[in-house]
């Protein structure tokens, strides 16, 4: 039993789950500082905004993982939340990046990944061997 159990209205506990986001067509646009750095505040802020806990991000070439607690969402309202909020204010800070790679689409491939932690310590360091695991977890304010 849990001594101090998160809160919601009517709800009360925690699911951690592992997020996983592709972008579409694979491109490696997390290779890019700029982008990947972006990325990162923008999900900060998304976090934020939708009272969202997160544990860890780390991001490859191209996608990213999270580790965060589902609160009160469904998986579907989770991904669609965090994918919308970040492709919509990355596309209009960076529409370089839509021209180059995403020709008018979307940001990200629609599939998803979100599955139980059951083992923290597994995951975490999962996260930890990603190409870009130490994100600075930055809110968009500092650019």
């Amino acid at each position: 039993m849990k001594l101090n159990p998160i809160r919601y209205s009517s709800a009360n506990g925690e699911v951690w789950v592992m997020t996983t986001f592709k972008a579409k067509y694979c491109h490696n646009i997390f290779d890019s500082q700029a982008v990947r750095e972006l990325t990162d505040a923008l999900l900060n802020e998304a976090f934020s905004l939708y009272q969202i806990r997160c544990k860890k991000l780390a991001f490859d070439s191209d996608h990213l993982h999270i580790i965060l607690d589902m609160g009160i969402y469904s998986k579907p309202e989770l991904a669609k939340m965090l994918k919308g909020y970040v492709a919509k204010k990355l596309f209009e800070l960076m529409p370089w990046l839509k021209q180059k790679y995403f020709w008018g689409s979307g940001l990200w491939n629609p599939a998803y990944d979100i599955r139980n932690v059951n083992d923290m310590g597994f995951y975490l360091r999962y996260l930890d061997k990603q190409k870009y695991s130490g994100t600075g977890q930055k809110m968009l304010t500092a650019y």
